[in-house]
C-alpha cells in the first residue's frame, strides 16, 4: 500500500493550509466587491438585497474555479518561503532530498487541486452561474440576451434565420420573426409570432402567428391563433446565452459548438473555451513548479513579503494573459489549442528555466 513519508505529509499539509487560506481571503475580497457592484441594482424593479446576496453567493463557485491556480501559486510560494526562512528546507536538502523529489511532492498537492478545479468547473459553475443569472434577470424583468443588436437576438436554424425580440428566463419568447430560405437562398416566407412557449419533448407553441408566403411575384398571408413549431432551438440552447463560454460545462460547450458548426457559424470562441476547460485544471501543476525556485532562496529580512508580492503579481499576470490570449485567439482566428494553452505554456517555460538556474547555483 502506498505510504507517504513524514516530510511529504508535512509539506503537503503546510501547502494546503496556505493555499486554502489564500483562496478564502480572495473569495472574501471578490465577494465584497461583487456585492458592492450589485447594490447599484437594488431597488430596481423587484431586485432586493436578498437577490443581490444570493446572486453573489451563487457566483462564488465561478470565482473559486478561476482562482485555484493563482491561490496554488501564492499559497505554495508562501509555504515554501516560510519553511525556507525557518531553515527547514535547508535541513531537508542537507538530508539528501533532491529537487525532483520535492517537486513530485508539490505535484501531489497540484493533482488534488486540479481534481477540485475540474469538479467545481464541471459540477458547480454551470449550474450556479446559470441560476444566478436567471434570478437576476427575473428580479429585474430583463431578457436573456439582446445579442448585441437593438433588433434583438439572432439565431440560425438550418435554412431559417430567427429574430427574437425578447427571450425570457422562463423559456418564453416574445416578438419572434422567422425568415425561411430555400436551398438556393431565396426567401420563401416570413413568419411573425407574438409569443412562443416551449412544450416538451421538442416543440414550441406559437401564438398570434402571421405568415407571409412569397410565391414568385406574389405574396400570400396566412393567420393562425396557435401553431406548433419544431426547431433545433430549445431553452437549453438559449440559456447558453445567459453565461459566458468559460462558465459552461464541457458537454454544453461541445453541444453548442456542434450546433454552430452545423449551421456554418463561427465557433472559435467556444472551441477556445473547450480547450481551456481541458487545460485550465492542469495549470496548478505549472504554478507549484513556478513557486519552488522561490522556496530555495531564504532571505530573512523582508524575504517572505517580497515573495508574496511577486506571487500576487505573477498570479495577476497569468489571469490577464488567460483572458488576453482567449480574446486575441477569437478575434484573429488563431488555433484554439494554442490560444488556450499559451499562458500555461509560457509560465511552464519560465518555471523550468528558474528550476534549471536554481540547480546550477
Amino acid at each position: 500500500m502506498f505510504q507517504l513519508k513524514l516530510y511529504q505529509r508535512y509539506l503537503m499539509r503546510e501547502c494546503f493550509a496556505a493555499i486554502f487560506l489564500v483562496l478564502a481571503a480572495f473569495l472574501a475580497l471578490f465577494a465584497f466587491f461583487d456585492l458592492i457592484n450589485e447594490l447599484r441594482s437594488v431597488g430596481k424593479a423587484g431586485y432586493q438585497l436578498g437577490h443581490a446576496v444570493l446572486h453573489v453567493a451563487l457566483s462564488l463557485p465561478g470565482i473559486v474555479y478561476e482562482l485555484i491556480p493563482i491561490a496554488a501559486l501564492i499559497g505554495t510560494l508562501y509555504a515554501l518561503s516560510t519553511l525556507a526562512r525557518h531553515s527547514e528546507l535547508t535541513v531537508l536538502r542537507a538530508s539528501g532530498l533532491a529537487t525532483g523529489e520535492l517537486l513530485m511532492t508539490l505535484f501531489r498537492v497540484a493533482v488534488l487541486l486540479s481534481l477540485l478545479t475540474l469538479l467545481v468547473g464541471e459540477g458547480l459553475v454551470p449550474f450556479s452561474e446559470r441560476l444566478a443569472q436567471e434570478i437576476r434577470a427575473k428580479a429585474l424583468s430583463k431578457v436573456i440576451s439582446q445579442g448585441g443588436f437593438d433588433s434583438g437576438l439572432w439565431v440560425k436554424d438550418g435554412q431559417s434565420f430567427i429574430n427574437i425580440r425578447k427571450a425570457m428566463p422562463d423559456a418564453r419568447l416574445e416578438g419572434v420573426r422567422i425568415y425561411k430560405f430555400s436551398s438556393v437562398n431565396a426567401l420563401e416566407s416570413v413568419t411573425d409570432v407574438e409569443a412562443a412557449d416551449y412544450e416538451p419533448p421538442g416543440h414550441w407553441r406559437l401564438r398570434g402567428v402571421v405568415r407571409t408566403i412569397l410565391e414568385g411575384d406574389t405574396a400570400r398571408v396566412e393567420r393562425f391563433e396557435s401553431q406548433v413549431w419544431r426547431s433545433a432551438i430549445n431553452p437549453d440552447l438559449l440559456s447558453v446565452l445567459m453565461v459566458s463560454p468559460e462558465s459552461m460545462s464541457l458537454i454544453g460547450l461541445l453541444s453548442y459548438t456542434q450546433h454552430l458548426n452545423d449551421n456554418h457559424q463561427n465557433s472559435d470562441r467556444y472551441q477556445i473555451a473547450i480547450w481551456k476547460k481541458i487545460v485550465y485544471p492542469l495549470a496548478t501543476l505549472v504554478m507549484v513548479a513556478l513557486a519552488l525556485p522561490f522556496g530555495y532562496s531564504h532571505n530573512r529580512v523582508g524575504g517572505v513579503s517580497l515573495k508574496i508580492f511577486t506571487g500576487v503579481m505573477l498570479g495577476i499576470l497569468f489571469y490577464m494573459l488567460n483572458g488576453l490570449f482567449s480574446n486575441l485567439g477569437a478575434i484573429n482566428s488563431w488555433p484554439a489549442f494554442a490560444s488556450a494553452t499559451a499562458p500555461s505554456a509560457l509560465f511552464l517555460l519560465v518555471a523550468m528555466s528558474m528550476l534549471w538556474w536554481t540547480e546550477r547555483r
